[in-house]
């Protein structure tokens, strides 16, 4: 397992251990022995995963819920992007970019808003396992994935109206400025 610090405090890539061979590859997702020895504390025992499949070019996020992630791609590509989001964090308001591809994975912290576009011309399957189940009301900070000061260089242009590409509830997200007045 390789693990690369990123400039948000607590956001870090993670590559996992993988065997290739003539039918293919295998790649473990977590490894809960692998994470000794990296620095890193264990995320623990997951108590919730979900798989999504996204159409090429849609966004989805910018979601910070109070939680910690762990995110990947199960197939295809995507751009993901990550913004510190935690008022006390020395990394506040600091953005973060990850070409996700297979065998790359980012740990997301609790506060540290995840979100990616799909560029794979027959969409991306993304994982996520979460430290704790979601539920209704839980706390968390969203922020629109369109917000022209975050300086997020989306690779694939949107239309920000087109429901396939941006969800009406991610559209009438606030901007980072908006969310802090």
């Amino acid at each position: 397992m390789k693990v690369s610090r990123t400039a948000i405090d607590g956001l870090c890539v993670v590559t996992m251990h993988a065997v290739e061979d003539e039918r293919g590859v295998i790649r473990e997702f977590y490894r809960e022995s692998s994470w000794e020895g990296t620095g890193l504390s264990s995320p623990g025992a997951w108590r919730q995963t979900n798989v999504t499949y996204t159409h090429r070019a849609a966004i989805r996020g910018l979601h910070g819920e109070a939680m910690s992630k762990l995110v990947g791609i199960a197939a295809g590509e995507a751009f993901g992007a990550y913004v510190d989001v935690r008022p006390d964090s020395p990394t506040f308001r600091t953005v973060v970019t990850v070409p996700l591809t297979l065998g790359t994975q980012v740990l997301v912290p609790e506060g540290v808003c995840n979100g990616f576009q799909s560029l794979s011309d027959g969409g991306c399957t993304y994982l996520y396992c979460f430290d704790d189940e979601w539920r209704p009301g839980m706390r968390g900070t969203s922020i629109h994935a369109l917000d022209p000061d975050l300086g997020i260089g989306w690779p694939i242009e949107i239309d920000p109206d087109d429901p396939s590409l941006l969800s009406a509830k991610d559209r009438s997200l606030p901007t980072l400025a908006e969310l802090l007045d």
